[in-house]
């Protein structure tokens, strides 16, 4: 999580999606950096507006505009599950590893999850209480219009570096398995679609 004490911005780092590479580019500027440890870093909204927002509101006086990256769901799943395939996963119950995509993603949709495939949602980290947001939501996919966004209210270059990218690895679903996703996820994909 990024706070600009001055523009009066939150950036929330939604987990997989570049985070850690628009800490890096832009930590230096930042009033508040928060990286670690990972549950502080990735605040979600609802702890946000409970927490820090108003506290941050309280200091400053008037209101924070926050904001945050949602990544295609499928492809956010992929990305968790390339991630956990490296060899450097503390604990191995929460590897991928010696298990398929399909399996993971089976895995997901399941109530408990497995440890490997319990990844939380992006859903549940975006929604807040009463349904209080962050004030804008930017497709991954589409990083450069964030981009536009951060460089307009930070006056402000922003090159982003290539870091923690997952290993590559197949990500076939069967239509049996696609079908389970969107009905599990479901909350995920009408948000995502929900993005301009």
């Amino acid at each position: 999580m990024l706070v600009f004490w001055e523009q009066r911005l939150v950036i929330l780092a939604t987990p997989k999606t570049g985070s850690t590479a628009i800490e890096a580019a832009l930590e230096s500027l930042a009033a508040v950096s928060i990286q670690r440890p990972p549950v502080l870093k990735h605040t979600n909204v609802a702890r946000f507006h409970r927490f820090f927002g108003p506290y941050l509101q309280a200091a400053a006086g008037g209101p924070f505009t926050v904001v945050a990256l949602m990544r295609e769901p499928r492809d956010w799943l992929g990305s968790w599950y390339r991630y956990r395939s490296r060899d450097d996963i503390p604990e191995a119950a929460k590897s991928t590893r010696g298990h398929s995509f399909d399996a993971f993603v089976r895995g997901w949709c399941q109530s408990p999850r497995p440890a490997f495939a319990d990844v939380g949602s992006q859903a549940r980290f975006l929604a807040g209480a009463d349904g209080k947001g962050p004030d804008r939501i930017f497709r991954y996919e589409n990083i450069d219009s964030f981009i536009d966004f951060l460089e307009d209210r930070l006056d402000f270059q922003i090159l982003l570096p290539q870091l923690n990218v997952s290993p590559k690895a197949p990500m076939d679903l069967s239509a049996e398995t696609e079908a389970l996703l969107h009905t599990a996820a479901a909350e995920d994909f009408a948000l995502y679609r929900s993005l301009a």
